[in-house]
């Protein structure tokens, strides 16, 4: 089909179906029209075929018949989108081939890296000095093109009249997780983006960490070897013509009606809770409380905004910690199979800039470019850290914001942007001293700062006490696995699993129901009181911090069972979980009760309750002694109160690394 008739073609349809709308779109301004591609092969089937071979031509040949409309003011550079490309054209970023370039292809993938909006030449007019011809040039390729030489001869020193500049932008667009296989390693492409595609409307859609769908005309670049010259391989890039930014959830797994009914069956099964925990790595053996937590945090609570823009987050954190050997990766890495939209990593190999954002050179554009990380890209989705204790603590700290406040900011080389990371956390660690010690406050025993462990919701101690029951279970089912390499096949596979969790997040949105609100309350209510008559600190047993991780919980207990109401057996479950939890790593042996301070401090109320009272002696001694105090009158007072010379020798030791009082002579102490 020659231009003509194209251009012909074209003006009907364009005439027919989009009149009005192009009229409107250029009395606003807007000097582009998206185009339906399912009217036009309604329409003429042989028009949209030659758009799918020969994209250029064709789309120009459109832009061309725009032109001829009646417009109420003269336009410059009109562009036609197309959006609607049947699913054939799809191709996955790995499988672009050379045998796509110049064809019109549409792909799908996760916005890895943005560079800075950038104007770009894209023709320009020269003035010959000697006979005053005008010469006009494209700019197609990277370098400025000038004339060679004009008409009447003349070569070289052509001045400049004027060029025509277009914004334009380069990201760098990867596959998501969710289409690769396994362990597969995703492929990246880079996309041009130029004009209207680059409005800060627009732009706002291509951040990264956000997920889009690009349809564009595939190009070759050449690439310049250092000798010089041109090498014989070439990159590729996709000159976008359009692009649609695609629903971050997880609407990107296909649930059939048969899945639905199956689902839906499954959900009235008196017994889906217990068959949901042994499904969870089937290969590990016991520890059913933290497999049921699991089982909650997959199917996450409810995210709340409320009129003054404050938001509830509804990703549950959870912190696994325990002896080594004891199935903690084992559990991780079955998670992120398991789970819709997760992404595993693992201790020394993740950097802060890996996990958050960061901020790279752009080759292309010259410039500085924002790259997401894990967390960013595992938007809507799981990030499972693993050895999360042999990480450095410049890295762990860039954990602190994309945990409570489910975003991450960046302000580095002029880059100002905050990224969403609306992504539920499981992390793993191991203790200090390699094995866990239940009469020591679990702070002390972690390389975490206090602030980043009481960001998790839930702390679960994984402990390897030998007991020669448990312990001759668990040989047993090592070494069956070991012997058959085919184990039990669990009740929910993997794929079921994967459309139960996203099918009960898509639809279900559960509310507390007031008998729920009135149990919550009431453990809440009476756990925090259970406080000491005698005189000094009161241990605080729970924060309100796991006041919203029970709702949380208890939400997820009701997502089980496709319920749209909490119940009061929703927050029982949700109490037991907690209670094992805190009786785990809370319970203070001293006083015999449980105590938030020493998951969040590390510091026990009962002991604080002593550095008070320690602190309080040396304040009396002052008065009586003066400004120097001895070692020995400080033991015999606190000797009185009840309080041990080893452990008044500690505190002091304490005091003195705090800076509180120094020792100016021996056995001899004075306050700062």
């Amino acid at each position: 089909m020659d231009a003509s008739e194209q251009i012909k073609r074209f003006y009907n349809f364009l005439e027919k179906n989009y009149q009005d709308k192009l009229l409107e779109n250029i009395r606003r301004g807007k000097n582009f029209l998206i185009m339906d591609f399912s009217k036009l092969s309604m329409f003429d089937h042989e028009l949209a075929e030659e758009i799918l071979e020969q994209p250029e031509e064709t789309i120009k040949a459109a832009e061309i018949a725009v032109e001829q409309f009646e417009l109420p003011s003269p336009i410059k550079r009109f562009r036609i989108r197309l959006t609607n490309i049947p699913e054939d054209q799809t191709v996955a970023i790995r499988h672009i081939r050379a045998m796509h370039i110049g064809k019109l292809i549409v792909s799908k993938g996760i916005v890895r890296q943005s560079s800075d909006v950038r104007p770009q030449t894209v023709s320009a007019k020269f003035e010959c000095p000697s006979c005053g011809n005008t010469i006009s040039i494209l700019q197609t390729g990277q370098k400025f093109k000038e004339p060679t030489r004009c008409s009447c001869g003349r070569k070289g020193k052509f001045r400049l009249l004027s060029k025509e500049l277009v914004d334009s932008q380069r990201i760098v667009v990867e596959e998501a997780p969710e289409f690769l296989d396994g362990g597969e390693q995703p492929k990246r492409i880079s996309v041009f983006l130029r004009e209207d595609l680059v409005e800060p409307v627009m732009e706002r859609k291509t951040t990264p960490g956000s997920k889009i769908l690009i349809a564009g005309i595939l190009k070759e670049l050449p690439i310049n070897l250092r000798e010089g010259g041109t090498s014989t391989r070439f990159d590729i890039i996709i000159e976008a013509n359009y692009i649609e930014p695609i629903e971050e959830t997880f609407e990107t797994i296909d649930i059939s009606e048969e899945d639905e009914k199956e689902i839906i069956s499954l959900s009235e099964d008196p017994k889906i809770y217990e068959k949901l925990v042994k499904s969870i790595a089937p290969s590990v053996y016991g520890h059913e409380d933290i497999k049921e937590a699991l089982v909650l945090q997959l199917m996450g609570g409810v995210k709340k905004e409320r009129n003054d823009g404050t938001i509830t987050r509804g990703d549950m954190h959870i912190l696994l910690v325990g002896d080594p050997g004891a199935a903690k990766s084992t559990l991780l890495i079955f998670m992120s199979h398991a789970a819709p939209k997760a992404r595993y990593v693992a201790g020394r190999g993740a950097s802060g800039a890996g996990l958050t954002a960061s901020v790279v050179r752009d080759e292309f554009l010259r410039g500085w470019a924002l790259e997401a990380g894990a967390m960013v890209l595992a938007n809507g989705g799981y990030c499972m850290i693993d050895e999360m204790d042999k990480m450095s603590t410049e890295d762990r700290s860039a954990l602190h914001e994309a945990l409570s406040q489910q975003k991450i900011s960046i302000s580095k080389a002029n880059i100002q942007a905050t990224l969403r990371a609306e992504t539920t956390v499981l992390a793993a660690a191991n203790p200090k001293f390699g094995r866990f010690d239940p009469y020591q406050p679990i702070a002390q025993q972690i390389d975490l700062p206090p602030a980043l462990i009481n960001r998790f919701d839930l702390i679960f101690p994984v402990r390897d006490l030998p007991s020669r029951e448990v312990d001759d279970k668990i040989a047993s089912h090592v070494l069956n696995i070991q012997q058959s390499m085919n184990i039990r096949e669990p009740d929910i596979s993997i794929p079921l699993l994967k459309k139960y969790v996203a099918y009960a997040k898509q639809t279900i949105k559960p509310k507390l129901t007031d008998s729920a609100i009135e149990e919550i309350k009431n453990f809440y209510v009476e756990l925090r009181n259970m406080g000491t008559d005698e005189e000094g600190i009161r241990p605080i047993p729970i924060s309100a911090r796991q006041l919203e991780a029970l709702v949380r919980f208890a939400e997820g207990s009701a997502k089980v069972r496709l319920s749209k109401k909490v119940t009061k057996s929703d927050a029982k479950r949700a109490i037991r979980i907690l209670k094992y939890c805190l009786m785990q790593v809370g319970f203070d042996y001293e006083t015999g009760r449980i105590d938030i301070d020493r998951i969040s401090t590390g510091i026990p109320a009962s002991q604080r309750s002593r550095i008070v009272q320690v602190r309080e002696i040396i304040n009396e001694l002052e008065g009586t002694f003066g400004k120097t105090i001895p070692l020995e009158d400080i033991i015999s007072s606190a000797s009185e109160k009840g309080i041990e010379e080893a452990e008044v020798e500690e505190i002091i030791e304490r005091l003195k690394r705090s800076g509180d009082i120094f020792e100016p002579k021996r056995n001899f102490l004075s306050k700062l």
